[in-house]
């Protein structure tokens, strides 16, 4: 499959998702990114539990180093799961060979962003994990988590939405998100403009992955250029050609599969043995 492809075949379920009513949305969005997922790898045992009222899905690879990693999965807010992101929390898990437990937050309208917030906080809590990773919206979730924390683990963090998410900081329309999309999120949930926050970084050890053609990548390369001068240790790579959302396929696009190895290998190398 090349990016066109993917673009072709993503685009055409988000465009009938725009007329159907949320609940069915958000079946038709799992349905879709599971559509790119491999067989779980050899070994991996997969459980889902709750962790203090918060729905949770467990993936622990056989002989797992000690310390479960933390991930956020995206969606814009309003859509995504355990289901959607299911083939992104087990490659993980595989490659850093840690336990990856990924929360089932709840979504906007339902709830607010404070909400979602004190969920994965619960779960973050609970675990105190060895690291953080955040897909998207799951990206702005790990920084806004980790923010408070005093000595926060690694983040990992791939195309999250940072800065003031304004027509002004924002990079060009891409396929799959446009400005007019992330200016609508923005007013979906109004507390995820972190425009003071993000003056500061949110950890002292960060990896990034990006993507070529997205309207996030132009802030998130402003803030960590911003970051670094403040003394915070980043990687840093963006994937070739690739347009948000593309990491559901990683197994069938060369170019996100590789970027994608990269940033885990290099998180992997952050994490304390």
């Amino acid at each position: 499959m090349n990016v066109e492809a993917f673009i072709q075949r993503f685009g055409a379920v988000l465009e009938v998702m725009a007329d159907m009513p949320l609940p069915q949305a958000r079946r038709a969005y799992d349905k879709l990114c599971r559509t790119f997922t491999p067989p779980d790898p050899d070994g991996m045992r997969v459980e889902d539990s709750v962790i203090e009222s918060v729905s949770v899905r467990r993936f622990i690879p056989h002989s797992s180093t000690p310390g479960a990693i933390l991930f956020i999965h995206g969606g814009g807010f309003t859509i995504g799961s355990v289901d959607s992101h299911h083939g992104t929390a087990a490659s993980l898990a595989w490659a850093l060979n840690h336990e990856v437990v990924s929360v089932n937050y709840r979504l906007a309208p339902e709830v607010d962003y404070p909400v979602m917030l004190a969920e994965c906080r619960t779960v973050l809590d609970a675990i105190q994990p060895s690291a953080l990773v955040g897909d998207s919206a799951g990206g702005r979730l790990a920084i806004d988590l980790a923010h408070p924390l005093r000595g926060a683990p690694p983040l990992g963090l791939i195309y999250p939405p940072v800065g003031e998410l304004s027509l002004a900081c924002l990079g060009k329309d891409a396929p799959l998100l446009s400005r007019s999309d992330i200016l609508s999120i923005r007013a979906q949930c109004p507390a995820i403009i972190a425009t003071e926050r993000d003056r500061y970084p949110p950890a002292s050890c960060i990896e990034i992955l990006t993507v070529e053609h997205d309207p996030l990548t132009y802030p998130i390369e402003a803030a960590v250029a911003d970051w670094r001068l403040k003394g915070t240790s980043i990687g840093y790579r963006c994937a070739p050609q690739m347009v948000h959302g593309a990491l559901h396929a990683q197994f069938q696009l060369a170019e996100m599969g590789s970027a994608w190895q990269a940033f885990c290998q290099a998180l992997k190398k952050r994490l304390k043995p």
